[in-house]
């Protein structure tokens, strides 16, 4: 089974925003951290399942970690139904937490 995987809104400006900080302090590492967020959301279209629970109520919401450097990035998404997995936030690991 394969799912379609899609940003909302918030989730692309998330990118945006992380982009654009990296590319302040090192422009080839904004481009590679990028890359890796992009690789890592690739891997759930096949394997949504195999990602975190966020609340052990609702198994669909769940975080991918994907790990840049010494740290990384933190992907909330939702499984929604059989066909589609929806990123809701990025944020970087350092940060507080989802807006």
């Amino acid at each position: 089974m394969s799912y379609r995987v899609r940003y909302t809104v918030e989730a692309r400006a998330d990118l945006i925003r992380l982009y654009k900080f990296l590319l302040e302090q090192d422009p080839a590492a904004a481009g590679r951290a990028l890359e890796t967020i992009r690789k890592g959301a690739d891997m759930l279209a096949s394997f949504p399942f195999t990602c975190r629970k966020v609340d052990s109520g609702n198994p669909y919401l769940r975080e991918l970690v994907v790990q840049f450097g010494n740290t990384g990035y933190v992907a909330l998404f939702e499984i929604e139904g059989e066909e589609t997995v929806t990123i809701l936030a990025v944020r970087y690991q350092r940060e507080d937490d989802y807006h």
